[in-house]
């Protein structure tokens, strides 16, 4: 097929989960294209993708990589996106940039599921993309199979390019269905033309049949042609395939396997002659603006001595080294090649390229010289799912841990970090523990900084059962003035909920003005750590009667004598152990419902209820109660039941009434860290 030169550099993301070859097709493709003179390997340590300390470690993406090069004198930049569900925002981040996604997966039907959150993701975003079955040389299940189980998890009709050829039950080769050629893999080389094989010709001309009629159902006039048995010609099932797939109303099915670079030059030519131009993909997406040069920022990096660079790709127009976008001035230059950046002076439309020291610029945001251009609408951060308590091993490193915490968060806002207003932790939440453990790895690699992480306090309270009136005294006398402060207080519990309350009823004067407010003090002092060991709340306390010294009397007297009497009188009050109680809204496959209804009464929760998902075919979401001390880890186990595709929200509800061994384990363990 003759090929119009491209108006500009195009961009492909490579996505898939973990374990589905995705990072070898991006290999496979960079060696293909002539991008490197040698295919890399993940587990060998050389590979484009994979290059940092933390990717190395695991074996695994845990960051989008990026590289550009050139396939038949057309310009190119591949994304290979990591595949764990965790890392999804970077996933996402970089779905945003892309002309088209190709999506690897596995011929394995029990392994289908594992891919419906991106594909669901490319179908919400109406993102191009083309499927790429993988492993094609050990695959699991039929070619057929496959794709049925796909289907159900695809919004878009997906369409099959080619056929297999079988030898021996082994596939050697490929039909392609539009060209009707075949073709013989050879492992690490090109593929061999060859006559179709007699026993495929029958199945060729019926798949190539269905790839038509596929096609018919958005082309009136390809329709029109079948209806008359006119065979359209090469070229305008080719029209007719980029149409659609820019489109979105097909995704395009090919295979092969990455590891023996076969069927890859074939993914390559689709995407050379089928995937959308930069203008298609700007306006698929909204982005518009007065100005010449238009880029948008989809990946933030801090690079050590380098400081910080923006990844963008350029809409519209030029972006050149030192020129001022949204305010702020250009510093440098660099497109990428894994960990290497290699210096630019200027990058045109279509490019993918690094923004040297822009300091004030955030993932996401639309860049042009009048800074009033606007951009797609971006996907929303994902909610923390899972946290870890971490401190640095050394106490001089804690101010430099904030600083490098709040570099990698603006690095994947999916990562966030908070001191806990009630357990006073410094909490590091993500989507995962793996994703925690990376961010650890990254404070020791990038900043040199040890950190320890152990399971987040909960934030217990306590409050009380019975009303008490307690009287108490505090004299003290030494050299010069002494201390003298008498309170009388009411003390009751209040509705869970309320708080606490302070009241006086103070008449004649027998506490004077001043030191009311040393006695509410002394009481809020107390409340932090009550009987139990933990913060008080939901109780009141009312100031009836006292006495004071015109001499020994002050704030401090009155504070300690209102301590004095909230210590002697709250382990008479009935104290009892509060748990934080949460809403959560489980999202999942509906074959696993069942499953997660044992895993929500195993950790002492009750469902609410639970529906169908709202545009989820065949899902449902499930509204749970739990304590938050059955939280924590609540993110794995769910993903080990569901393949790892369930999720959930979370908001905090209620404080409620623990007791029992549970509650006297609580206390202990309380008691134990205070000694």
């Amino acid at each position: 097929m003759a090929s119009k030169v491209p108006s500009g550099p195009r961009v492909a993301a490579i996505v898939g989960p973990y374990l589905s070859g995705k990072t070898a097709l991006f290999e496979s493709i960079l060696a293909q294209s002539g991008t490197i003179g040698r295919k890399g390997s993940s587990k060998e340590g050389y590979a484009v993708g994979d290059g940092s300390p933390e990717a190395k470690k695991r074996s695994m993406s845990t960051e989008v990589n990026i590289a550009s090069g050139e396939y038949l004198g057309e310009s190119w930049t591949f994304l290979d996106c990591p595949g764990s569900i965790e890392l999804i925002q970077e996933t996402m981040n970089a779905l945003m940039v892309a002309d088209t996604a190709v999506v690897v997966c596995e011929p394995d039907v029990s392994r289908a599921l594992t891919v419906a959150p991106i594909l669901k993701f490319l179908d919400q975003m109406d993102i191009p993309h083309i499927l790429f079955i993988n492993k094609m040389d050990t695959a699991v299940s039929s070619l057929k199979e496959t794709l049925e189980a796909l289907q159900g998890l695809s919004k878009r009709p997906l369409v099959l390019r080619e056929i297999p050829i079988r030898e021996d039950d082994k596939i050697i080769g490929h039909v392609d269905l539009v060209s009707e050629r075949a073709f013989e893999w050879t492992p690490g080389k090109t593929s061999d033309l060859i006559e179709i094989p007699g026993p495929v010709q029958d199945r060729e001309q019926e798949a190539r049949t269905e790839l038509l009629e596929s096609l018919a159902d958005f082309d009136d006039s390809l329709l029109e042609n079948l209806l008359e048995d006119v065979i359209p010609s090469s070229e305008e099932i080719y029209t007719s395939l980029s149409k659609d797939l820019a489109q979105g109303f097909i995704v395009p099915v090919l295979f092969g396997s990455a590891e023996q670079d076969n069927g890859v030059r074939r993914l390559l030519k689709v995407l050379r002659h089928e995937c959308p131009e930069v203008p298609v993909t700007a306006e698929r997406l909204g982005i518009s603006g007065p100005d010449k040069t238009l880029a948008q920022v989809f990946k933030t990096v801090h690079a050590g001595h380098a400081g910080k660079l923006s990844f963008a790709r350029v809409w519209r127009g030029e972006v050149t080294d030192g020129m001022t976008l949204n305010g702020e001035r250009v510093s440098g230059l660099h497109s990428a090649l894994g960990q290497k950046h290699n210096k630019l002076s200027k990058a045109k439309a279509g490019e993918v390229v690094a923004l040297g020291r822009m300091d004030k610029v955030e993932t996401g945001v639309s860049l042009s010289e009048s800074g009033k251009s606007t951009g797609s609408d971006w996907p929303e951060v994902r909610k923390p799912l899972f946290s870890l308590a971490i401190h640095a091993e050394h106490r001089e490193d804690e101010v430099k841990l904030s600083g490098a915490l709040a570099k990698l968060a603006e690095e994947d806002p999916s990562l966030t970090y908070e001191s806990s207003p009630d357990t006073g932790e410094l909490l590091l939440w993500g989507q995962g523990e793996m994703h925690l453990l990376v961010t650890i790895d990254r404070l020791q690699s990038k900043y040199n900084l040890s950190v320890t992480s152990e399971r987040p306090q909960v934030p217990y309270k306590e409050t009380i059962r019975k009303p008490i009136s307690q009287h108490a005294r505090h004299k003290k006398q030494s050299g010069g003035h002494g201390e003298f402060g008498d309170v009388h207080l009411d003390i009751k519990p209040l509705p869970r909920g309320s708080g606490f309350e302070f009241n006086d009823t103070i008449t004649g004067g027998v506490v004077p003005k001043q030191y009311i407010p040393a006695v509410e003090h002394g009481i809020k002092e107390f409340m932090t750590r009550g009987p139990l060991g933990f913060p008080v709340v939901d109780f009141a306390v009312t100031l009836t009667d006292g006495q004071f010294h015109a001499v020994d009397s002050s704030d401090m007297a009155f504070k300690k004598a209102a301590g004095q009497a909230m210590r002697e009188a709250m382990p008479n009050c009935k104290p009892v152990l509060l748990e934080p109680i949460f809403n959560v809204h489980i999202t999942l496959p509906s074959d696993f419902t069942s499953k997660v209804q044992r895993l929500v009464s195993g950790r002492r929760g009750h469902i609410l209820g639970f529906d169908a998902k709202p545009g989820w075919e065949g899902w449902d979401e499930v509204s749970v109660q739990l304590p938050q001390s059955e939280m924590h880890d609540l993110i794995i186990e769910l993903r080990s039941v569901t393949m790892g595709v369930g999720s959930f929200e979370w908001t905090y509800d209620h404080l409620q009434e623990l007791s029992g061994k549970e509650a006297d384990d609580v206390v202990a363990k309380r008691g134990e860290a205070r000694a």
